[in-house]
Order: C-alpha cells, then sequence, then structure tokens
C-alpha cells in the first residue's frame, strides 16, 4: 500500500527529532518531497500511537499548537511528554517555538 510507505518514511523522519526539540507536520512533509501532505503526516502520527519508538508528542502544526493533542491517552499526555523534555507549553501552544523548532530539510542535510 503505498501510505503505508510514506507513514514508514514520516516515522524515520519523526525518530531523528532531537530530545527537547520540535517539528511541525508540513516541515516533515516538505522534507519527503511532498510539501502539500502535511494532512498525511498528522494521519501517520496519529497512526503510530501504539509504537513506543515513534516520538509523535514531538510532531506539533506550523504555529506551535499541539493540535494533536486529542490523540493520546489521558487528558495532558502530549504537553506532559513535551514538558518533560523541557519545552514549555502554555495553553496547548509551545512557548519560545522557534528556540525549540527542528527543520529537518536544515538539519538533515
Amino acid at each position: 500500500m503505498e501510505n503505508d510507505n510514506f507513514f514508514e518514511k514520516v516515522y524515520k523522519v519523526a525518530k531523528l527529532i532531537p530530545y527537547g526539540r520540535v517539528t511541525s507536520y508540513g516541515a516533515i512533509a516538505k522534507y519527503l518531497g511532498a510539501a502539500k501532505s502535511a494532512r498525511m503526516v498528522g494521519w501517520a502520527m496519529n497512526a503510530s500511537h501504539n509504537m513506543e519508538e515513534v516520538p509523535a508528542h514531538r510532531v506539533v502544526n506550523r504555529k506551535g499548537l499541539l493540535t494533536g493533542k486529542h490523540h493520546f491517552d489521558g487528558t495532558n499526555l502530549m504537553q506532559q511528554l513535551l514538558e518533560s523534555e523541557g519545552i514549555k507549553v502554555v495553553d496547548y501552544q509551545i512557548q519560545d517555538f522557534q528556540k525549540v523548532y527542528w527543520d529537518p530539510t536544515i538539519e538533515l542535510l
């Protein structure tokens, strides 16, 4: 299935996001040469929740909002995981977003 292959590519990139950093759905899509596929990256992150090694909590929207939070068990798990890595979150918004933002198109040359 074509989606499975795309999802695997998304997971490979997500696994490279460093501890204490975040990226966006769109940045992963762009890195994979599918710039208009941010929503598919979101679907891949949602499908990854039974895979412990995929740090889906480190993937947020382009403004630093925890838009995937409702896909995590518990009410605040995504935020708690990010905060445990030293990322400050207020009202589901990452603070100092540009400081913790990791862009695979720059970092993975």
